[in-house]
Protein backbone atom coordinates (compact mmCIF):
# COMPACT_ATOMS: atom_id res chain seq x y z
CA UNK A 1 0.00 0.00 0.00
CA UNK A 2 0.92 3.59 -0.43
CA UNK A 3 3.58 4.95 2.59
CA UNK A 4 0.46 7.69 3.12
CA UNK A 5 -1.48 6.32 5.59
CA UNK A 6 -5.27 6.08 3.60
CA UNK A 7 -9.19 7.06 4.75
CA UNK A 8 -11.74 4.91 4.41
CA UNK A 9 -15.87 5.62 5.38
CA UNK A 10 -17.79 3.17 6.13
CA UNK A 11 -21.71 4.18 5.85
CA UNK A 12 -23.78 1.28 6.84
CA UNK A 13 -26.31 1.07 9.44
CA UNK A 14 -25.80 -2.57 10.46
CA UNK A 15 -23.43 -1.75 13.82
CA UNK A 16 -21.76 -5.29 13.85
CA UNK A 17 -20.67 -5.26 9.87
CA UNK A 18 -18.94 -1.49 10.85
CA UNK A 19 -17.28 -2.53 13.66
CA UNK A 20 -16.19 -5.77 11.77
CA UNK A 21 -15.00 -3.65 8.28
CA UNK A 22 -12.92 -1.11 10.66
CA UNK A 23 -11.52 -4.02 12.70
CA UNK A 24 -10.12 -5.93 8.93
CA UNK A 25 -9.42 -2.82 7.21
CA UNK A 26 -7.35 -1.16 10.27
CA UNK A 27 -5.40 -4.22 10.38
CA UNK A 28 -4.59 -3.53 6.83
CA UNK A 29 -3.26 -0.14 8.11
CA UNK A 30 -6.51 2.13 6.73
CA UNK A 31 -7.97 4.64 8.74
CA UNK A 32 -11.31 3.95 9.15
CA UNK A 33 -14.57 6.09 10.21
CA UNK A 34 -18.23 4.74 10.24
CA UNK A 35 -21.55 7.19 9.34
CA UNK A 36 -24.62 5.10 9.85
CA UNK A 37 -26.60 6.56 7.72
CA UNK A 38 -26.32 8.67 4.86
CA UNK A 39 -27.10 11.21 6.57
CA UNK A 40 -24.82 11.36 8.96
CA UNK A 41 -22.09 11.01 5.82
CA UNK A 42 -22.72 13.64 3.74
CA UNK A 43 -22.20 16.20 6.99
CA UNK A 44 -18.28 14.66 6.52
CA UNK A 45 -16.07 16.11 4.47
CA UNK A 46 -15.42 13.33 2.07
CA UNK A 47 -13.34 14.90 -0.03
CA UNK A 48 -10.94 13.98 2.68
CA UNK A 49 -11.51 10.03 2.01
CA UNK A 50 -9.36 8.16 -0.24
CA UNK A 51 -12.24 5.10 -0.39
CA UNK A 52 -16.26 5.26 0.65
CA UNK A 53 -17.87 2.15 1.42
CA UNK A 54 -21.50 2.26 0.92
CA UNK A 55 -24.74 0.02 1.77
CA UNK A 56 -27.20 0.64 -0.56
CA UNK A 57 -30.11 -0.36 1.85
CA UNK A 58 -30.17 2.58 4.24
CA UNK A 59 -33.15 4.73 5.81
CA UNK A 60 -34.56 7.36 4.31
CA UNK A 61 -31.33 8.13 1.84
CA UNK A 62 -30.29 4.91 -0.04
CA UNK A 63 -26.77 4.20 -0.88
CA UNK A 64 -27.69 4.94 -4.23
CA UNK A 65 -29.44 8.10 -3.54
CA UNK A 66 -26.29 9.10 -1.63
CA UNK A 67 -23.39 8.17 -4.36
CA UNK A 68 -25.92 10.41 -6.47
CA UNK A 69 -25.52 13.37 -4.43
CA UNK A 70 -21.96 12.98 -3.55
CA UNK A 71 -21.05 13.05 -8.38
CA UNK A 72 -23.71 15.97 -9.08
CA UNK A 73 -24.29 17.87 -6.24
CA UNK A 74 -21.14 17.64 -4.33
CA UNK A 75 -18.87 16.91 -6.82
CA UNK A 76 -16.49 14.48 -4.73
CA UNK A 77 -14.55 12.51 -6.93
CA UNK A 78 -13.81 9.78 -4.15
CA UNK A 79 -13.75 5.75 -5.15
CA UNK A 80 -17.12 4.32 -4.23
CA UNK A 81 -17.21 0.41 -3.83
CA UNK A 82 -21.41 -0.62 -2.87
CA UNK A 83 -22.21 -3.03 -0.44
CA UNK A 84 -25.51 -4.62 -0.43
CA UNK A 85 -27.45 -7.79 -0.06
CA UNK A 86 -29.53 -5.90 -3.72
CA UNK A 87 -27.21 -7.92 -6.27
CA UNK A 88 -29.51 -8.58 -9.34
CA UNK A 89 -28.65 -7.54 -12.94
CA UNK A 90 -30.31 -3.85 -12.85
CA UNK A 91 -29.26 -2.78 -9.44
CA UNK A 92 -25.75 -3.68 -10.74
CA UNK A 93 -26.06 -1.66 -13.84
CA UNK A 94 -27.86 1.45 -11.11
CA UNK A 95 -24.66 1.47 -9.12
CA UNK A 96 -22.40 1.88 -12.24
CA UNK A 97 -24.54 4.23 -13.50
CA UNK A 98 -23.94 6.39 -10.09
CA UNK A 99 -20.63 6.34 -10.16
CA UNK A 100 -19.58 3.36 -8.38
CA UNK A 101 -16.13 1.64 -9.04
CA UNK A 102 -17.15 -1.40 -7.57
CA UNK A 103 -20.21 -3.68 -6.56
CA UNK A 104 -19.66 -6.34 -3.92
CA UNK A 105 -22.80 -8.40 -2.85
CA UNK A 106 -23.37 -8.81 0.48
CA UNK A 107 -22.73 -11.75 2.31
CA UNK A 108 -18.69 -11.56 0.69
CA UNK A 109 -15.84 -12.58 1.20
CA UNK A 110 -13.22 -10.22 3.36
CA UNK A 111 -10.01 -11.30 1.65
CA UNK A 112 -11.56 -9.92 -1.56
CA UNK A 113 -13.19 -7.09 -0.59
CA UNK A 114 -9.41 -6.00 1.25
CA UNK A 115 -8.07 -6.97 -2.19
CA UNK A 116 -11.12 -4.74 -4.08
CA UNK A 117 -10.17 -1.73 -1.57
CA UNK A 118 -6.47 -2.04 -2.06
CA UNK A 119 -6.92 -2.23 -6.05
CA UNK A 120 -8.94 1.00 -6.25
CA UNK A 121 -6.75 2.98 -4.01
CA UNK A 122 -3.57 1.53 -6.06
CA UNK A 123 -5.34 2.87 -9.67
CA UNK A 124 -5.21 6.75 -7.55
CA UNK A 125 -1.52 5.70 -7.27
CA UNK A 126 -0.70 4.60 -10.60
CA UNK A 127 -2.67 7.76 -12.46
CA UNK A 128 -0.45 10.22 -10.00
CA UNK A 129 2.62 8.30 -10.86
CA UNK A 130 1.92 7.64 -14.73
CA UNK A 131 0.75 11.71 -14.58
CA UNK A 132 3.91 12.96 -13.25
CA UNK A 133 6.16 10.62 -15.42
CA UNK A 134 4.63 10.64 -18.65
CA UNK A 135 6.25 13.67 -21.07
CA UNK A 136 2.46 13.42 -22.71
CA UNK A 137 -0.55 12.26 -21.72
CA UNK A 138 -2.74 9.60 -23.23
CA UNK A 139 -5.89 9.35 -20.58
CA UNK A 140 -7.29 6.56 -22.56
CA UNK A 141 -4.23 4.70 -22.42
CA UNK A 142 -4.80 4.71 -18.27
CA UNK A 143 -6.44 1.60 -16.36
CA UNK A 144 -8.50 3.95 -13.76
CA UNK A 145 -12.03 4.18 -13.44
CA UNK A 146 -14.16 5.82 -16.33
CA UNK A 147 -15.63 8.96 -13.73
CA UNK A 148 -11.54 9.50 -13.10
CA UNK A 149 -10.85 9.41 -17.29
CA UNK A 150 -13.47 11.04 -17.78
CA UNK A 151 -12.79 14.26 -15.61
CA UNK A 152 -8.92 14.38 -16.59
CA UNK A 153 -9.65 14.43 -20.65
CA UNK A 154 -11.91 17.59 -20.08
CA UNK A 155 -9.59 18.84 -17.80
CA UNK A 156 -6.72 18.32 -20.46
CA UNK A 157 -8.74 19.46 -23.31
CA UNK A 158 -9.71 22.64 -21.43
CA UNK A 159 -6.51 23.58 -21.16
CA UNK A 160 -4.74 22.17 -24.56
CA UNK A 161 -7.89 24.73 -26.05
CA UNK A 162 -6.39 27.42 -24.38
CA UNK A 163 -2.55 26.54 -24.63
CA UNK A 164 -0.96 29.60 -26.32
CA UNK A 165 -3.16 32.20 -24.04
CA UNK A 166 -1.11 33.36 -21.34
CA UNK A 167 -3.87 34.46 -19.49
CA UNK A 168 -5.75 31.31 -19.21
CA UNK A 169 -5.58 30.78 -15.13
CA UNK A 170 -7.68 29.31 -12.65
CA UNK A 171 -10.96 31.48 -12.50
CA UNK A 172 -11.02 30.65 -16.39
CA UNK A 173 -10.55 27.21 -15.68
CA UNK A 174 -12.66 26.62 -12.79
CA UNK A 175 -15.51 28.49 -14.91
CA UNK A 176 -15.18 25.94 -18.12
CA UNK A 177 -14.98 22.70 -15.76
CA UNK A 178 -18.19 24.17 -14.40
CA UNK A 179 -16.93 23.97 -10.63
CA UNK A 180 -15.76 26.25 -7.88
CA UNK A 181 -11.73 26.56 -7.39
CA UNK A 182 -12.11 24.35 -3.94
CA UNK A 183 -13.58 21.86 -5.92
CA UNK A 184 -11.30 21.52 -8.87
CA UNK A 185 -8.49 21.76 -6.53
CA UNK A 186 -9.24 18.92 -4.48
CA UNK A 187 -10.25 16.88 -7.78
CA UNK A 188 -7.10 17.53 -9.82
CA UNK A 189 -4.84 17.42 -6.48
CA UNK A 190 -6.35 13.67 -6.03
CA UNK A 191 -5.40 12.35 -9.45
CA UNK A 192 -2.16 14.28 -10.15
CA UNK A 193 -1.25 15.52 -6.92
CA UNK A 194 -0.86 19.15 -8.60
CA UNK A 195 -2.77 22.45 -7.80
CA UNK A 196 -5.08 23.61 -10.99
CA UNK A 197 -2.04 25.91 -11.45
CA UNK A 198 0.51 23.51 -11.59
CA UNK A 199 -1.68 21.12 -13.88
CA UNK A 200 -2.03 24.27 -16.37
CA UNK A 201 1.67 24.78 -16.20
CA UNK A 202 2.44 21.13 -16.43
CA UNK A 203 0.27 20.88 -19.75
CA UNK A 204 1.83 23.35 -21.40
CA UNK A 205 5.80 22.25 -20.30
CA UNK A 206 4.49 18.18 -21.84
CA UNK A 207 3.21 19.85 -24.83
CA UNK A 208 6.53 22.32 -25.17
CA UNK A 209 8.72 18.68 -24.86
CA UNK A 210 6.52 16.88 -27.29
CA UNK A 211 6.48 20.49 -30.11
CA UNK A 212 10.50 20.58 -29.45
CA UNK A 213 10.89 16.72 -30.47
CA UNK A 214 9.08 17.11 -33.79
CA UNK A 215 10.90 20.64 -34.31
CA UNK A 216 7.94 22.61 -34.26
CA UNK A 217 10.54 25.71 -33.98
CA UNK A 218 13.42 27.07 -32.22
CA UNK A 219 12.33 27.82 -28.25
CA UNK A 220 11.27 31.14 -28.27
CA UNK A 221 8.31 29.97 -31.10
CA UNK A 222 7.59 26.97 -29.02
CA UNK A 223 7.27 29.16 -25.71
CA UNK A 224 5.07 31.38 -27.13
CA UNK A 225 2.89 28.93 -28.37
CA UNK A 226 2.59 26.88 -25.45
CA UNK A 227 1.29 30.55 -23.36
CA UNK A 228 5.04 31.15 -22.22
CA UNK A 229 5.29 35.11 -23.03
CA UNK A 230 8.32 35.47 -21.18
CA UNK A 231 11.48 33.27 -22.03
CA UNK A 232 13.75 32.92 -19.29
CA UNK A 233 10.47 31.84 -16.86
CA UNK A 234 9.99 29.16 -19.86
CA UNK A 235 13.58 27.75 -19.79
CA UNK A 236 13.83 28.14 -15.72
CA UNK A 237 10.08 26.39 -16.03
CA UNK A 238 11.49 23.34 -18.90
CA UNK A 239 14.18 22.72 -16.88
CA UNK A 240 12.97 21.95 -13.45
CA UNK A 241 10.29 19.72 -14.97
CA UNK A 242 12.89 17.83 -17.65
CA UNK A 243 16.15 17.85 -16.09
CA UNK A 244 17.51 20.14 -19.40
CA UNK A 245 16.78 23.11 -20.87
CA UNK A 246 14.81 23.15 -23.82
CA UNK A 247 17.56 23.55 -26.41
CA UNK A 248 19.48 20.96 -24.57
CA UNK A 249 16.06 18.61 -24.95
CA UNK A 250 15.39 19.46 -28.31
CA UNK A 251 19.40 18.77 -29.30
CA UNK A 252 18.89 15.45 -27.42
CA UNK A 253 15.46 14.38 -29.29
Amino acid sequence: MDTKIKRILIVDDEEDLCEILQYNLGNEGYITEVAHSAEEALRKPLHNFDLLLLDVMMGSISGFKMADTIRKEKNVNVPIIFLTAKDTENDILTGFSLGADDYIPKPFNMAELKARVANLIEQRKRLRERYSQEITLEPGDISVTPLDEQFLKKAIVIVEKHLSDENFDLPGFSEEMNMSRSTLFRKLHALTDQSPTEFIRTIRLKRAASLLKQNFGNVTQVSMEVGFNNLPYFNRSFKKHFGVTPSVYQKQT
